[in-house]
């Protein structure tokens, strides 16, 4: 396996295991939003370019049992995409071993099976050794103790405010049509 930096838009960067190296702002950006991660498609991309929007980011895996939420998540980005909501898929191999294809057979299963349109990154660690920088901080509880907590498993989703900030973790077995789940969206709108 090769090390692949971790960059924060902050303008930390990190190889996964080793110390953050200090480089020049770029601009201000809310903590929660404050990474450089890869899309799906292997681009660079900050996560300070959601800032302004309500951000659903869930971690994602193809051979779930779950894996039918993806319709439901697409759904979501359809009806609330125009008001601001931006979902985030970031496949996660963590559980099970749920999600073990490349990032092009990611794509090509969530496109063909669930005709997914929001926006998806390359595979990430959400739990343990080598977790990735935005994980640490969401299950640190973006600044909340009363949020932290591990991920449990594939489609715990973490919705955050136009402001930035960690406001709601959901577990798995909230499905994103739920009232629960879009009663917390529509009041972020």
């Amino acid at each position: 396996a090769i090390a692949m930096p971790l960059t924060f838009a902050s303008g930390i960067v990190a190889m996964a295991g080793g110390a953050p190296c200090p480089r020049e702002s770029t601009k201000a950006c809310p903590p929660a939003l404050d990474f450089m991660t890869k899309t799906i498609d292997g681009a660079d991309k900050s996560l300070c370019d959601y800032a302004g929007n309500v951000v659903l980011i869930v971690n994602v895996a193809s051979k779930c049992g779950y894996t039918p939420q993806y319709k439901g998540l697409e759904e979501l980005n359809e009806k609330y995409r125009e008001r601001g909501l931006r979902v985030l898929g970031f496949p996660s191999n963590d559980f099970g071993g749920q999600e073990p294809g490349s990032e092009a057979e990611i794509k090509e299963f969530c496109t063909s099976k669930f005709g997914v349109k929001f926006d998806m990154f390359s595979k990430v660690t959400v739990k343990g050794e080598g977790q990735a920088p935005l994980y640490k901080f969401l299950t640190a509880g973006g600044g909340d103790p009363s949020l932290a907590g591990d991920v449990k498993w594939n489609f715990q989703q973490y919705l955050i405010d136009r402001n930035g900030k960690l406001v709601a973790v959901f577990s798995t077995k909230v499905d994103p049509s739920s009232p629960e789940l879009t009663a917390a969206i529509e009041k972020l709108l």
